[in-house]
């Protein structure tokens, strides 16, 4: 199995516009925006510039083309919103557009076929690239769901902030249900790329082309894009990049960074863990300056959070040093009524903390906190943060769902990674801290606060240090792994029946060369 990094969609980085480029606006035909009518249509559709270099780079054979076409959707007067849900796994997604009627929001069910997964609307472009001569050499679908991470207003009465999620939220196989949308007068950036290919990487030539990018017809209709702008020109120029190592390196790292938040799984890495902290900046990440007076009880009654967890994903077979390992992807998220909020505290001249859970009212008001275990220190390459001790257990279990192997995996940092379901009520659109390097806390803190927030999952996975079960010695046959919540039972939750999920898997062949069969749990195959 491939490295879920690599079975991505590769992104573009050469030119980022962002909320500037947005702001401009400019159509294929360098209309701006701002000039347009008073009253704008409901949707529309344009690139940013006419004309865009795209970098292409072969290092030892591995190619890498850099290639952004600038294409965007922006808002009308009304914001465009999209819920995708599904009740349950083995049953299709239906999905529903909130449109504005009479001056009262309704949702309407969108047209069967269009949402047949958590990845935006099915086929919304098709963008066909033709060389010099007019030759077409690449064409390919691209979907579209709105959760631009570079939006800004295009114009200037448009709202002062975009509530919307960033990301499509469809990278997690187990996702429920996903909110998409794009800000009255705000813009989004549109998929320019097919889906990365592992065997036949997107490529391009040194040479001249024009990319003809085209909004689906049914698409057009249904969202009131005007017929003149429901297709967009961008010539483009492919010339050769800087082919040393370290540059190349460089950006692919950073394109990298850029895909894992397209896919709406912000993956656990280790990279700035202990340079970077939105917790030192964001007040409601920020853990208070002294510790607690816990409550004498547990409150009963009120907002509580929900941990289930979810089967193992993205399990792979490998073998190192002579040995074995079963790697896998575990989430756990948060289906309660409120956001699961563990602050630590540290333990003067140690690397321990002290943790409690807190809790809140209807209104989101603190009401109390109780003791929940403790976080410890992580010094390991790979981790280098503060890790929860009380969050969650991985084991494999053998036939009879008796414990074979406990994972070295046994403390978490806590981060909003996935957006499991976005449709249940007082689900959090956009999380502060969506990996290790927004809360975690680095060596130098005194107190640390993670939070799972409602909707959201928080994933580890597949080759996270310490996280495998080593194999090697055990026999051929039936297994399960497990991903089991609150271990403990030390965090208060509304439900605890929910907070084990396993998933079936098969070792076979010989001590020299192991396979691994992964049945499908509820029709799932990832």
């Amino acid at each position: 199995m491939t490295d879920p990094l690599k079975k991505r969609r590769r992104r573009s980085r050469l030119m980022t516009y962002g909320a500037v480029a947005a702001a401009l606006g400019l159509t294929a035909a360098g209309v701006g925006v701002a000039q347009a009518a008073a009253t704008p249509p409901p949707l529309s559709f344009v690139a940013a510039t006419g004309q865009v270099t795209a970098e292409r780079y072969d290092y030892d054979g591995e190619i890498y083309l850099s290639l952004d076409l600038g294409l965007h959707v922006i808002a009308g007067k009304d914001p465009l919103e999209i819920w995708a849900k599904r009740t349950g796994y083995d049953k299709p997604i239906k999905a529903e557009r909130v449109v504005v009627q009479n001056g009262k929001k309704k949702k309407v069910e969108l047209p069967a076929g269009m949402v047949p997964d958590f990845n935006g609307l099915k086929d919304f472009t098709t963008i066909s690239i033709a060389d010099s001569a007019g030759t077409v050499v690449k064409e390919y679908k691209t979907a579209f769901c709105g959760n631009s991470y570079s939006s800004g207003r295009t114009r200037p009465d448009a709202p002062a902030a975009n509530p919307y999620p960033q990301g499509c939220g469809g990278y997690n196989p187990f996702t429920l249900g996903a909110v998409w949308g794009v800000q009255a007068g705000w813009d989004a950036t549109v998929d320019d790329q097919p889906e990365y290919d592992e065997a036949e990487p997107f490529d391009l030539p040194v040479g001249q082309y024009t990319a003809t990018a085209t909004v689906n017809p049914v698409y057009k209709q249904l969202f009131g894009i005007p017929a003149e702008q429901g297709t967009a020109k961008v010539g483009v120029t492919v010339v050769d990049g800087d082919t040393d190592r370290a540059g190349l390196a460089r950006i692919k790292a950073a394109d990298a960074g850029r895909t894992e938040k397209t896919d709406e799984h912000s993956i656990h890495t280790a990279e700035g863990d202990a340079k970077r902290q939105v917790s030192a900046f964001v007040p409601e990440l920020r853990a208070p300056a002294k510790r607690p007076t816990p409550l004498k009880a547990t409150p009963t009654g009120g907002p509580r959070p929900d941990l289930r967890s979810l089967p193992a994903w993205e399990i792979a077979l490998e073998q190192e040093d002579g040995k074995w390992y079963v790697n896998f992807g575990a989430t756990v998220w948060n289906a309660g009524t409120s956001p699961l909020l563990v602050d630590g505290f540290r333990r003067t001249g140690t690397e321990l903390m002290d943790a409690y859970q807190y809790f809140f009212d209807a209104k989101g008001n603190q009401v109390g906190s109780r003791p929940a275990g403790t976080m410890e220190w992580d010094n390991r390459e790979g981790h280098l943060h503060w890790h929860f001790t009380d969050f969650a257990q991985y084991n494999l279990l053998d036939s009879t769902q008796k414990l074979s192997v406990r994972s070295g995996k046994e403390a978490f940092c806590l981060a909003n990674t996935d957006a499991v379901d976005f449709t249940i009520p007082g689900a959090k659109w956009r999380p502060e801290n969506t990996d290790l390097s927004t809360s975690c806390g680095a060596n130098t803190v005194i107190a640390v606060r993670e939070v799972l927030d409602i909707g959201n999952g928080d994933t580890y996975s597949q080759y996270r240090p310490g996280q495998s079960f080593e194999v090697t010695d055990l026999p051929n046959g039936t297994y399960y792994i497990q991903t089991l919540a609150n271990p403990e039972n030390k965090l208060a939750e509304l439900d605890t029946t929910n907070n084990s999920a396993l998933r079936q898997i098969i070792l076979g062949g010989t001590p020299e060369a192991r396979t691994l069969t992964v049945p499908p749990v509820h029709g799932i195959k990832g």
